[in-house]
């Protein structure tokens, strides 16, 4: 059986450079979840960013030799800029920065909650003080409030006792939470919504207040003769 002859494959340019960074782990993740680096890099010239660089716009051949001299990856970080925007900088380096700013911005984005507190027209002082005090606790967990007054057939006709009723209940709550709107109808409900205040936002204020009271009180004691 003849052996089928030997063709070795095209080789790579002799004068074609390659940066000597550390390549890309394949770690079974999608194209869409990195950035092209390196000879991946299509674009014929990039505008170069980073460390110990001087930035600028470069031939992407450049942009290799400089990555190259300092062991370092050239990391495409904005395709869409003309011309594309690539950063001098080690690969692992990089990945890691954009985890943990990940992570930050998962952090501060909390998820918000809304607790709601139902009223009659008409509740009874007893009924009152027990929902105020849930309320109270839902501020200090810093959920926002849904407070409404369901109307039920001909009860419409005192929407103004409703009104009263949710201004009382957002004034008795102005030091836990802040009024976002005044009382809406719509439809059957009359609805306020509010949101937690600040903790100490309310003790700065009456902190700033008491001195100038005292020296509103020291100003007006008579003189010793």
């Amino acid at each position: 059986m003849n052996k089928k002859p030997y063709r070795p494959g095209p080789k790579r340019p002799s004068n074609a450079t390659r940066p000597r960074g550390r390549n890309r782990q394949m770690g079974g993740k999608n194209d869409k979840d990195t950035n092209p680096i390196n000879d991946e890099i299509r674009a014929s010239e990039v505008r170069l960013v980073g460390d110990n660089v001087e930035q600028g716009i470069y031939p992407i051949e450049e942009a290799l030799k400089i990555a190259e001299g300092q062991e370092l990856d050239l990391i495409l970080i904005a395709p869409q800029a003309e011309p594309p925007v690539c950063r001098v900088m080690d690969y692992q380096k990089f990945k890691f920065q954009q985890r943990k700013h990940a992570k930050e911005q998962k952090a501060k984005s909390t998820k918000l909650v809304v607790k709601e507190i139902r009223f009659g027209p008409q509740t009874d002082e007893h009924d009152y003080n027990f929902k105020l005090k849930h309320a109270i606790g839902f501020l200090k967990e810093g959920a926002k409030v849904k407070s409404y007054v369901f109307f039920k057939g001909r009860s419409i006709l005192f929407k103004e006792q409703g009104e009263v009723l949710l201004l009382r209940f957002a004034n008795d709550l102005e030091e836990y939470g802040k009024l976002d709107q005044m009382p809406v109808l719509e439809g059957k409900r009359m609805t306020i919504m509010l949101s937690p205040k600040k903790p100490g936002s309310g003790k700065k204020k009456e902190a700033k207040e008491v001195p100038e009271a005292a020296a509103q009180q020291q100003d007006n004691t008579p003189d010793e003769e």
